[in-house]
């Protein structure tokens, strides 16, 4: 353990705010209980499969085995203070690492030694290139049989697009992983069995050829990549440990390379250099760009001062027994126990009750934060997540993170009546606790629909509300979230709006052009702004300004409900043509009203196609239930694109609707006699094939 005092000059620079992320069962929960353990911040080891760890403390984690919600912890490591946020690995709560990413500032990416890059470790990946957090790499788990630190590499080279450097060379295969050889150091550093701390002494014998070449081409790829590395490896043919650090910092900063290390976190092995390397390479809040917000419309950068103006970002809150946590990062600024703070979308001043460092459910109260810090806050009531706090004299807004839309659906209801008003509670405590979760009643039926980013993210909403407020609820099959497009579209489309019903009218002419986006710009409903275009060729001022910008808020109120089901419509470009105005009855509401009007009569005349979200599939199953498994996706409509054997295993990769895929656990778990397993992520959307399409009820 090293936790000795070291000066800085800034106290930021020893301060480390760091995400831990990786697909689901490679590991990360178990490395961040080791990081615990081997900082002194725990004193027994916690086990996922025993449900002791610190950071899955809620009570479904434990019965999953999974972790379903994000949690920070803070340990001390080489005199550095290590923030530590533990994120979910199912692509079904992909939002909760969304949040997280925004407010870190470096991150340790986990890796299985045995299936190297998988579904949703490229899927954490890409978030992590959206919000530029620098990152080092684990490979875990390299005591189990089929470990391959050099596959698992390539596959980080191959499928995330970057150059792995890698600063350790495994002592001993599979089950005879006892250690690494350093590298920089070139030192071996062995783990002995029931011992927690590592003996460091020289390279093995059998190993010194193999360091030394490794050890070269670790060189040679720093050289390409640093120039100052380039240079002395020109002049001394060789790279030094101290050159090669400071070039692997600055590589790792600017997001150029990744640092590769291995280990065994089951067998806490590998722990101590995986510290000390997110203490050498990652970055401190000193090393990343001033966070900028808005102010009055004009941007404003804030840098991490402790003496500047507090700004902070709310990133989590949590409903617990003792009272509303909300968790803020400190960007800017000092906050102290009981000051006023600034809720800027709120338009509301709150005063801090209290400042808790967090670990996990568990907390210590502090008298202040500082900028850098990870904390929670006891008084906040209004805060929501992606709220700016900061200082009343001194506001700003922070760009809170992003929140996919949901993509599958389900009905629920209290069973008792009596429970109605206790269910609609439980609810808006949901969504205040995690944004992607949506709440509506649909119009039709008047049924409570909730909505979420797949079924075991709506399976964990539901169970907590029976767990945590007691509810006996009534769930609906999940409905997933259709879409419709254009086929073919609509030109030279006249509407005319004239209404008179005493005092002023409403007159509005149009003409418009409806057709469908381009392959190259549509997202599939995405929900992106490219998923609507808006034009006017209109010249000469036959329709003035405010009036067509009326017409395209028509169309976009339109865009809620399509022909064919009352989906949203996506994938369209719309053109203003030609229009007429009239000198007394028209106005913006008419124009409005027009817009809107006339694209639903166009979409009518048009060729509509359904469209329903897809979602890729990877299947890892026993080479023995191989035609079984295929066999069932297809008969789900899958569509099959690649099969690999593996070790035994085959890892099928298949394109399947959304709504085949309810269920499908149960179903492979049955298939393959509990063996098999699958991971999916949300793709896109796909036309709905005519068949199925006359199959389905209608609304």
């Amino acid at each position: 353990m090293r936790t000795e005092n070291r000066h800085f000059d800034n106290p930021l620079t020893g301060v480390r705010n760091l995400g831990i992320l990786a697909h689901v069962d490679a590991g990360k929960t178990t490395v961040t209980e080791r990081i615990l353990y081997a900082t002194g911040a725990t004193y027994k080891r916690g086990e996922v499969h025993d449900g002791t760890t610190v950071t899955d403390f809620d009570s479904q984690e434990r019965d999953r085995g999974i972790t379903i919600f994000a949690a920070a912890v803070s340990c001390d490591w080489d005199g550095h203070r290590i923030n530590v946020i533990d994120t979910p690995g199912h692509v079904d709560f992909a939002d909760e690492v969304e949040r997280s990413l925004r407010v870190l500032d470096g991150a340790i990416a986990v890796f299985d030694a045995v299936a190297g890059v998988e579904p949703q470790s490229e899927s954490v990946w890409r978030q992590a290139d959206r919000h530029g957090v620098p990152r080092i790499a684990f490979v875990n788990k390299l005591d189990r049989t089929g470990a391959d630190l050099d596959l698992a590499v390539e596959s980080i080279r191959a499928r995330l697009h970057t150059v792995p450097l890698v600063v350790q060379l495994p002592i001993g295969q599979e089950d005879g992983f006892t250690g690494v050889v350093d590298l920089l150091r070139m030192r071996s550093l062995v783990w002995s069995d029931g011992c927690d701390t590592f003996e460091d002494g020289p390279v093995p014998e059998d190993l010194q050829d193999e360091a030394r070449r490794r050890r070269r081409l670790l060189e040679e790829a720093v050289a390409e990549l640093h120039p100052i590395a380039l240079e002395e490896f020109c002049a001394q043919s060789t790279v030094s440990a101290q050159t090669l650090t400071a070039a692997l910092r600055d590589l790792t900063l600017a997001g150029d390379a990744v640092v590769v290390l291995c280990g065994s976190a089951y067998r806490n092995r590998g722990i101590e250099p995986l510290l000390d390397a997110a203490v050498a390479y990652l970055p401190s809040p000193l090393d990343v760009p001033a966070v900028r917000g808005t102010v009055d419309g004009s941007e404003q950068a804030r840098a991490a001062d402790p003496s500047a103006p507090f700004a902070a970002l709310v990133f989590k809150v949590n409903a617990t027994p003792t009272g509303r946590l909300t968790y803020l990062r400190v960007y800017s600024g000092t906050i102290s126990r009981g000051e006023a703070v600034l809720d800027v979308q709120a338009r509301r001043t709150e005063r801090v009750g209290r400042i808790l460092r967090v670990q996990a459910d568990r907390h210590a109260e502090v008298e202040r934060a500082v900028a850098g810090d990870i904390v929670a806050v006891v008084g906040v009531k209004s805060a929501r997540t992606g709220a700016t706090l900061c200082a009343p004299a001194a506001p700003l807004i922070l760009e809170p993170p992003t929140v996919a839309d949901p993509v599958v659906s389900v009905a629920v209801e209290a069973r008792r009546s009596i429970d109605t008003d206790r269910l609609a509670s439980a609810l808006a405590r949901l969504v205040e606790e995690d944004p992607s979760l949506r709440v509506r009643t649909d119009r039709e039926t008047g049924q409570t629909v909730l909505s979420g980013m797949g079924e075991l993210h709506l399976e964990v909403a539901t169970e907590k509300m029976r767990r945590a407020h007691g509810l006996d609820v009534s769930v609906g099959r999940p409905q997933v979230a259709y879409r419709e497009t254009v086929s073919r579209g609509v030109s030279g489309l006249v509407y005319r709006h004239v209404k008179q019903d005493g005092g002023a009218g409403q007159f509005a002419h149009v003409v418009l052009d409806a057709q469908p986006l381009d392959a190259a710009e549509f997202e599939g409903g995405s929900g992106s702004a490219v998923d609507f275009e808006f034009a006017s060729t209109i010249v000469g001022g036959r329709v003035p300004a405010e009036y067509v910008r009326a017409v395209e808020a028509g169309c976009r109120d339109a865009l809620a409900e399509g022909p064919l089901g009352g989906n949203p419509v996506t994938g369209l470009r719309v053109t203003l043509t030609d229009g007429a105005t009239h000198p007394k009855d028209s106005s913006e509401m008419a124009f409005r009203t027009a817009g809107r009007l006339a694209l639903r009569e166009a979409l009518r005349a048009c060729a509509m196609v359904l469209l329903e979200p897809v979602a890729e599939v990877t299947a890892t199953v026993p080479e023995d239930a191989v035609g079984g498994v295929l066999g069932d996706l297809a008969a789900r409509r899958g569509r099959i694109s690649g099969s690999t054997a593996q070790a035994g295993t085959a890892v099928i990769t298949a394109t399947v609707p959304l709504a085949e895929l309810f269920g499908y656990a149960s179903r492979l778990r049955s298939r393959t006699q509990g063996r098999g397993t699958f991971t999916s992520r949300a793709t896109g959307y796909a036309p709905v094939p005519s068949g199925v399409l006359s199959a389905m009820p209608s609304r």
